[in-house]
């Protein structure tokens, strides 16, 4: 039997601004998502838990097309 693989869907995110003054939880969302330093991207799963993550920052954040 033959198994068909299927491509997990991504998203890639830039951090576009400083977590300086931020809450404490907004820099951990970050550093979740991979991200620490403005103008790093990180490629993550499209899952409705990163989709949350990144709404949460999305101030500091943007999703870029590729």
């Amino acid at each position: 039997m033959a198994t068909k693989k299927t491509e997990a869907k991504t998203v890639t995110v830039k951090q576009i601004a400083s977590p300086i003054r931020r809450k404490g939880d907004q820099r951990a969302t970050l550093v979740g998502l991979g991200l620490n330093r403005m103008g790093r991207e990180s490629t993550l799963e499209d899952t409705p838990s990163v989709r949350g993550m990144i709404a949460k920052v999305a101030h500091l954040t943007e999703i870029v097309e590729k």
